[in-house]
């Protein structure tokens, strides 16, 4: 009897190789992306409102207070008399603008030969101003009312602070020297006239200040009256 021959057994076929990314590395980026909008949608809208609304805040507070600046410098051009200069202090007291009416209303008060007014409304100035080159105006002018008032050595202190001061503002050091070379010259300290005519060639050599200094010298050395013609002969006169 023939033998029947054994059945093959069927072939399988192979299993495609996985070629698709995705089914490799998993959910995308996109995938991860949405979720997590999903997720914290409401915490991220929340967020950018409150930034927002600082930045509108922001700008907003920056506009009043650019407004309010302009309003209060309209009010310091305006003020043109000691009496209105006064109103616009006593209504900004603590601006920097009201440190400069003070010292318009001290100069005022220095040329009427209102001493003691010039002394208070020079201290409130400096006051107010703490730095810059009105503040040492204000530091000398309260240098030359103190001496009016014979409060020299205070005065001669405040002036040559100012005088020393090697990142001064320049025409106020050389303004403070020579006033400083006047009480010199006036009360014939001749080291200390010829030390202080130095010092402005050192300060400034082209300042109108330094040429005066040197016609003291000039009329000290022979016998005149010092300080320039048609002045007093202390030469201290302050000219605000």
């Amino acid at each position: 009897m023939p033998l029947r021959p054994t059945p093959s057994k069927p072939k399988v076929p192979a299993a495609a190789p996985v070629t698709d990314a995705t089914a490799i590395a998993g959910p995308g980026l996109d995938y991860h992306l949405q979720t997590f909008w999903e997720k914290y949608r409401t915490l991220i809208l929340s967020v950018c409102c409150v930034i927002m609304l600082g930045i509108v805040a922001k700008g907003g507070w920056e506009y009043i207070q650019a407004q309010r600046e302009e309003g209060i410098e309209t009010e310091f051009a305006a003020a043109t008399t000691p009496a209105m200069q006064k109103t616009f202090v006593a209504a900004h007291p603590d601006h920097e603008l009201s440190g400069v009416a003070e010292l318009q209303i001290a100069d005022a008060a220095y040329a009427a030969n209102q001493i003691p007014d010039a002394l208070a409304d020079y201290a409130q100035a400096s006051d107010i101003l703490k730095t810059g080159p009105f503040a040492a105006r204000a530091q000398l002018g309260l240098g030359m009312a103190k001496i009016q008032s014979g409060q020299t050595a205070e005065g001669e202190a405040t002036l040559r602070q100012l005088a020393d001061d090697p990142v001064g503002y320049k025409p106020v050091r050389s303004e403070a020297a020579y006033h400083l070379a006047s009480l010199a010259a006036a009360e014939g300290r001749s080291a200390e006239l010829q030390k202080l005519s130095t010092q402005l060639l050192q300060i400034d050599p082209n300042s109108p200040w330094t040429e005066r200094v040197f016609a003291l010298q000039a009329q000290q050395a022979a016998s005149e009256p010092a300080g320039p013609a048609g002045e007093p002969s202390a030469g201290v006169t302050f000219k605000p």
